[in-house]
C-alpha cells in the first residue's frame, strides 16, 4: 500500500507512540488529583504545554488543550464573537475556502445576527492582504483565515494579515491545522492572536489538539464542567495524547528543513509528471503551497471513480477534505478558486510526507495517467469533448 493521504491523517511516529505509553498504565493518574501520582501526571502535562508553547513562540499559559482542530476553531471564533458582541461589534471576516469547522461556526453566528464577509481567494488560492484590509470596518471583531488550505495546500500571507489586524485592533485567528509541523510558525512575530492545531496532522495521535490564545483574550467555554485548562476547557485531560502531540510537534519542527527539502522534491516531481496528462490542471499556486500537497483536476474524469481505481492499485489518495468525503457536491474550495463544477468533480489530492519513497512516487506517476485514460475511454462526456460537441474547459 502507498499512503498518499497525509492531509487527512498521518501515521503516528514511533517516538510519539513511545512518549504516550507510560501514561496508559504507569503514570496514569488524573492531573487534577492532589496526591503524588496526580502531581506526577500534572508535571507531565505542564512539560507538554511548555514544549508546545516554545515551538509556537507562545507562553505556556497561552496554550489550551482540546480534542483537535475543530474544537479549537470553534472556541476561538465563538470567543472572539462574544467579545465583539459585548462591544457592539458583530462583523467577522473570513474566506470562502476555509475548513467547515470554521465555515459552519460562522454560519451559526450569522443566524445570531453576526454579519459574515467571505473573501475571494482568487485563482491561485491566495488571499490578498489588501482585500482583508478593505473589508475591515469599525464593527469588525474578528478576522479568521487559515494558515494553509487543507485541500489545495496554498499558504496564506499570515504575517502580513496579522500586521494589518493588529494595526486596526481586530482579533486575528488562523486555523493552522495543516501548517503546524510543516511550516515555521511564531505567533508573536506573525501577530497571531489565536491559532488552532491538531496532532494527527503531524504524526501525533488523533483526538488531541491545542488552541493558542494570546494573554488578555477572554475565552468563552464551549464545554462546561470542571476547572481543567484554567477553567476554559472542562474534561479530564487526555494526558497520553497530549504528551504524544508535544513529542510529535517537537520532532516535526526539529526536522522541518530536512523533511521539507525532501518532500518538496517529491511533490514537484509529481506535479511535473502528472501535468503532462492532457487537459489537466494544478489547483492552487505552485510555489506558495505545502511541501507535500499535490491537487489536480482531470477533465472528463469523475473523482470518486479515480480514487476507487487507484485504491485497487494500492494507492491511498483523496479528492479533497476527508471531513466531507461523503458529500456528492464538488469541493467548495475548488469552486471558490473559480473552477466549474464539472471540472471540480474530477479532482485528485495526493498528500505525501517524509515517509514516502522515490519508488512510491514513480509508481503513482505510472498509474495515475493510465487510470485517467481508462476512465476517459469509458466516459460519454469525454467522447463529446474530444468530438468538439462540448468545449474543453482545461
Amino acid at each position: 500500500m502507498i499512503y498518499a493521504d497525509n492531509g487527512a491523517t498521518t501515521r503516528m511516529s514511533d517516538g510519539a507512540l513511545k512518549a504516550m505509553l507510560p501514561y496508559f498504565q504507569n503514570n496514569f493518574a488524573n492531573p487534577s488529583s492532589l496526591h503524588t501520582a496526580g502531581q506526577k501526571a500534572k508535571e507531565a502535562l505542564t512539560n507538554a504545554r511548555e514544549d508546545i508553547a516554545s515551538l509556537l513562540g507562545a507562553q505556556p499559559n497561552e496554550i489550551y488543550f482540546t480534542s483537535g482542530g475543530s474544537e479549537a476553531d470553534n472556541q476561538a471564533i465563538i470567543s472572539a464573537a462574544r467579545l465583539g458582541e459585548k462591544n457592539g461589534k458583530k462583523h467577522i471576516i473570513s474566506t470562502a475556502f476555509e475548513h467547515h469547522a470554521v465555515l459552519h461556526t460562522l454560519k451559526k453566528l450569522e443566524k445570531e445576527g453576526f454579519e459574515i464577509t467571505l473573501l475571494d481567494v482568487h485563482k491561485n488560492g491566495i488571499v490578498l492582504p489588501e482585500d482583508v484590509e478593505k473589508e475591515i470596518r469599525n464593527d469588525t471583531c474578528l478576522v479568521t483565515i487559515m494558515f494553509a488550505n487543507n485541500e489545495i495546500g496554498t499558504i496564506q500571507p499570515i504575517s502580513e494579515i496579522g500586521r494589518i489586524c493588529k494595526e486596526h485592533k481586530v482579533l486575528f485567528h488562523t486555523d493552522a491545522v495543516q501548517a503546524a509541523g510543516h511550516i515555521n510558525i511564531n505567533v508573536k512575530e506573525m501577530n497571531i492572536d489565536m491559532l488552532s492545531i491538531s496532532a494527527h496532522k503531524f504524526h501525533g495521535p488523533k483526538g488531541a489538539g491545542a488552541l493558542y490564545a494570546r494573554n488578555g483574550i477572554f475565552l468563552s467555554n464551549i464545554i462546561e464542567g470542571g476547572a481543567q485548562e484554567r477553567g476554559k476547557r472542562s474534561g479530564t485531560e487526555n494526558l497520553a495524547a497530549v504528551c504524544g502531540m508535544a513529542y510529535a510537534l517537537k520532532e516535526a519542527v526539529n526536522n522541518l528543513s530536512e523533511n521539507n527539502t525532501y518532500v518538496s522534491s517529491l511533490r514537484d516531481k509529481l506535479i511535473s509528471e502528472l501535468s503532462k496528462i492532457p487537459h489537466s490542471t494544478v489547483n492552487g499556486d505552485t510555489q506558495n503551497r505545502l511541501p507535500g500537497n499535490v491537487n489536480m483536476c482531470f477533465e472528463g474524469v469523475e473523482g470518486e471513480s479515480l480514487l476507487l481505481l487507484l485504491d485497487a492499485k494500492g494507492i491511498c489518495a483523496s479528492s479533497g477534505s476527508a471531513c466531507t468525503s461523503g458529500s456528492l457536491e464538488p469541493s467548495h474550495v475548488l469552486l471558490a478558486i473559480g473552477l466549474p463544477a464539472e471540472v471540480a468533480h474530477g479532482s485528485l489530492r495526493l498528500t505525501i510526507c517524509e515517509e514516502n519513497t522515490q519508488d512510491e512516487i514513480d509508481y503513482i506517476i505510472k498509474e495515475v495517467p493510465k487510470t485517467v485514460e481508462y476512465l476517459r475511454n469509458m466516459s460519454p462526456v469525454w467522447e463529446a469533448l474530444e468530438k468538439g460537441e462540448i468545449n474543453h474547459v482545461i
